[in-house]
């Protein structure tokens, strides 16, 4: 356990911040998830929206430091493929 006052402010200041990033990660997954059910569905129109909406949240994550880059775009471009399979251009 932490004994100095310094110590006890990391200890607070990590929990707030795990926190946050939690949130991030939760909020990519969720964007994510959103365009994946579009793509079951088969519904062009809504993957491409969805697409459109979780790319910047993905792109952000890196910002943040919730996501490597190299996953980051490797996450943007297997769900831009999959939308543009389905017959629409993901850009």
């Amino acid at each position: 356990m932490a004994n100095t006052e310094s110590a006890k402010k990391r200890v607070r200041v990590t929990e707030r911040r795990t926190a946050v990033n939690r949130a991030r990660v939760s909020r990519i997954r969720t964007f994510i998830k959103k365009v994946e059910t579009a793509l079951e569905a088969g519904d062009a129109a809504a993957a491409k929206a969805a697409f459109a909406a979780a790319e910047p949240e993905i792109a952000r994550g890196v910002i943040k430091g919730v996501l490597p880059k190299n996953t980051a775009s490797r996450k943007i471009s297997r769900l831009s493929a999959r939308v543009k399979a389905l017959g629409v251009s993901a850009n």
